[in-house]
């Protein structure tokens, strides 16, 4: 292991950075924070209401094995890019070393995407980990129609905000539990899936045939000719929110042992087993949907909710089963938020090392006791207790801003992983690391760029008829990630043309390998001073 570390550091050392982080993650640990992030515990449950609307079991059971091979394309693509390029900057990084020309601004827009990407995916999560902290507790209240707590808009702030510290306390004090939580992570998603799916393939009086999973429903606000097709994609975006994230395990490559095959391993298995585990779950919820006078309750319980599943469990299971699966979900998504707040530290960690972001010299601040890089932690929880704000824009039960958030953080995730992935398709001296594609890689890349392409339009598509996000009276109909994104873009744009050309460059090489093996020791020297 020793000899394996010392390669990653004088390979770290080629690519201009110092070893300041703690490199002592193993592959295992790696796959652990992508799977945790991905989450299905989180996505799978929170996002269904999507499949159950739009496309109903037909769409669910199809669209994962089709997110799921797309979406696999994607890490792939990247998982050859971070074998030639393990750093924690990620994205923003590869761009910069695959631009023919012009190379500080595609790295300046892959890292802000990347940035605005994650902060939605922590503040998606936790937003949605609030709403089922909060029916878990209404669980135990005697009276159902007297909650314990309100499920209502600022309730549901208040606990995303208590959610949103802890993650922050965790990654800042209890970092080796941090390590150790995501490790277990893997086994309370995989272990808990199957707990699901037992219960509700055994606790149900009656179930739905197999048949039922291959039936098309249309229980959206679309109706008639074109708005099939239209309904049927949108549903895929219940896969599509759910298989993101992963590249987490390029953040955190500098902390990995072995990272140059590590890390990318660990980006493609953790897309493809998520997406079966997830299937797994999901046909679990299809089967399990109740019937009344012969039509089956799935628009009816799931009625654009993320807390559609939780509403199944009560129509057929008694009261210790429905606690026990909501607290598997909780718990799965109180661990991707901790995840999501451990790799996002790492992006601007590593963005600011390069001056990428306002303050920077505070962000890539490093914790000498830890090893980690703490004031990045808070900026992350910081922003993203900000972008969650948009969840006090609720009313009739349904948050738009709940996918407006899901939309944010997808698109923009999705667009700094296409950003390198074209890039690495139009430099013909890209040298592959060990882990590549060979032959493949042209095609894959490819694939995954037009993916990036449709899926994004749909995240822009309205979800409802009406749609006039500017109108007043359509705020719980309208679809605000098209507008976000577009005014991200703006906003980047005018501050690299006014401001930024002029002082980033991209990645910044720290020293000679003298000075960053002087760096090192002086790390080292803080670490032992602090213990």
């Amino acid at each position: 292991m020793a000899d394996t570390v010392d390669e990653d550091r004088e390979h770290l050392h080629s690519l201009g950075y110092a070893q300041e982080l703690n490199r002592g993650m193993s592959t295992f640990s790696n796959f652990a924070i992508s799977f945790s992030i991905i989450s299905i515990l989180a996505g799978g449950f929170t996002s269904f209401w999507l499949g159950a609307a739009y496309g109903g079991p037909l769409l669910v059971t199809v669209g994962w094995l089709i997110v799921g091979m797309f979406a696999l394309f994607v890490g792939m693509s990247m998982g050859e890019i971070c074998s030639a390029y393990p750093t924690a900057g990620g994205l923003y990084y590869w761009s910069a070393k695959l631009a023919t020309k012009n190379a500080p601004l595609w790295s300046w827009f892959t890292g802000w995407f990347n940035f605005i990407g994650q902060i939605g995916v922590i503040a998606s999560v936790d937003y949605a980990l609030a709403n089922y902290v909060v029916r878990f507790i209404n669980l135990y209240s005697s009276n159902p129609d007297s909650p314990i707590i309100e499920e209502k808009a600022m309730n549901f702030f208040i606990v995303f905000l208590v959610m949103l510290v802890a993650h922050g306390l965790l990654n800042t004090f209890g970092v080796k539990l941090v390590r150790l939580l995501g490790d277990i992570s893997v086994w309370w998603h995989v272990v808990g899936v199957a707990v699901i799916f037992a219960v509700l393939f055994v606790g149900p009086d009656t179930k739905q045939p197999i048949s039922y999973l291959f039936k098309f429903q249309n229980n959206s606000p679309w109706s008639g000719g074109i708005s099939t097709v239209y309904v049927f994609c949108i549903g895929f975006l219940l896969a599509q929110y759910t298989i993101t994230g992963f590249d987490a395990s390029a953040h955190v490559s500098e902390e990995t042992v072995g990272a140059r095959t590590s890390a990318p391993k660990a980006i493609v298995r953790s897309i493809y087993i998520s997406a079966i585990a997830a299937l797994i779950l999901n046909i679990g919820f299809l089967l399990a949907v109740p019937n009344v006078d012969g039509k089956d309750q799935l628009a009816a319980l799931t009625n654009f909710s993320i807390l559609g599943p939780v509403n199944i469990f009560q129509a057929v299971l008694g009261g210790f089963a429905v606690k026990l699966l909501v607290l598997i979900s909780t718990v799965g998504q109180f661990f991707c938020g901790l995840a999501s707040v451990t790799a996002n530290s790492r992006m601007i960690y590593a963005f600011s090392r390069d001056g990428g972001l306002p303050g920077s010299k505070i962000w890539h601040k490093i914790n000498p006791k830890t090893r980690t890089p703490t004031n990045a932690v808070w900026l992350g929880v910081g922003m993203s207790a900000v972008v969650g704000a948009l969840a006090l824009i609720q009313k009739d039960g349904y948050s738009v801003a709940f996918f407006a958030l899901t939309g944010i953080c997808v698109v923009g995730l999705y667009i700094s992983y296409v950003i390198p992935i074209y890039l690495r398709l139009k430099n013909p001296n890209f040298q592959q690391g060990p882990w590549n594609l060979k032959s493949y890689s042209k095609v894959v890349g490819w694939i995954s760029v037009v993916w990036v392409a449709f899926i994004t339009v749909l995240f822009f598509a309205p979800l409802f008829p009406q749609w006039q996000w500017w109108n007043p009276d359509h705020v719980n109909t309208a679809n605000y990630t098209g507008p976000l994104i577009v005014l991200s873009f703006i906003a980047v744009g005018l501050w690299w043309a006014g401001s930024a050309k002029n002082w980033f460059t991209g990645p910044k090489v720290q020293g000679t390998p003298e000075e960053l093996r002087a760096i090192e020791r002086e790390l080292d020297a803080l670490e032992k001073g602090s213990l």
